[in-house]
């Protein structure tokens, strides 16, 4: 079974999540160009290219489902991505810290002195 002969509900569907994701994708790869410093463009591939590639992967899995197979490759492969992701980009922004990497962004301005409760 081939795109052309399945039902025009799944291929609109189909080709939704892949333009969906595909603008993800070129969102994140955007993001990757555009901003100033490390910490900026750390969020560029841990947010919209997580969401870009799960929304491909999410239209392979669609696609299966429409020839009778059940997915488990994509479904793994979409799970994986989301747990690894946020955890990596973690460990790195922990490590830019560490190392003192710096920001466009500056300082964080330095808490206000509160008076204690009367």
């Amino acid at each position: 079974m081939d795109f052309e002969s399945l039902h025009w509900a799944w291929q609109v569907s189909i080709a939704a999540m892949l333009v969906v994701g595909g603008f993800f994708t070129l969102v994140g790869a955007i993001g990757m160009l555009r901003f100033g410093d490390f910490y900026m463009r750390l969020h560029a591939p841990t947010k919209a290219t997580t969401l870009g590639v799960g929304g491909v992967l999410v239209a392979s899995m669609a696609m299966g489902w429409t020839r009778g197979q059940f997915g488990l490759h994509e479904l793994l492969i979409t799970l994986f991505l989301f747990v690894t992701a946020p955890v990596s980009a973690n460990l790195m922004a922990k490590a830019a810290l560490h190392l003192r990497v710096p920001s466009k962004a500056g300082d964080p301005p330095a808490p206000a002195a509160q008076e204690p409760p009367a």
